[in-house]
């Protein structure tokens, strides 16, 4: 199963050609994480802060297919690669009408007081329906 969620291309995020600034695209990949771990598998990044729990970016790595602009909205997936003891492979593509955008694989460590642990096993139940 795929992860959807439309991501507007706002003025802030673009350099003053009107062309989404790189480093924005990090904070877009961010924003599909949380919003999934929210809405996908029912836990918020404010419950796992509160709980000294999270999912940390261990590694990330972007590929730029062609460029975005102000005004576009992108139609952005989310599916799980890889869902380890302690660690998940993330793939996020990004896409304007029929043009591909970029696609970003991140390597997320769920990390219980700062270190890594497993899965708590109502999370990985959930996610597991985003494995591809």
């Amino acid at each position: 199963m795929l992860y959807h969620r439309p991501y507007a291309i706002e003025f802030n995020h673009c350099d003053p050609a009107g062309i989404v600034f790189y480093p924005r695209y990090f904070e877009m990949t961010n924003h599909i994480c949380e919003n999934f771990f929210r809405e996908a598998v029912g836990w918020s990044y404010a419950q796992m802060m509160a709980a000294r729990t999270g999912v940390p970016t261990a590694r990330i790595e972007v590929d730029f297919r062609n460029p975005s602009y102000l005004g576009d909205v992108l139609d952005v997936t989310l599916q799980i690669t890889k869902l380890g003891r302690s660690s998940a492979t993330v793939e996020i593509i990004a896409r304007c009408q029929d043009q591909h955008r970029l696609t970003a694989t991140i390597t997320l460590v769920w990390v219980d007081a700062l270190k890594p642990a497993p899965w708590p096993e109502a999370m990985r139940v959930k996610m597991a329906d985003y494995v591809l």
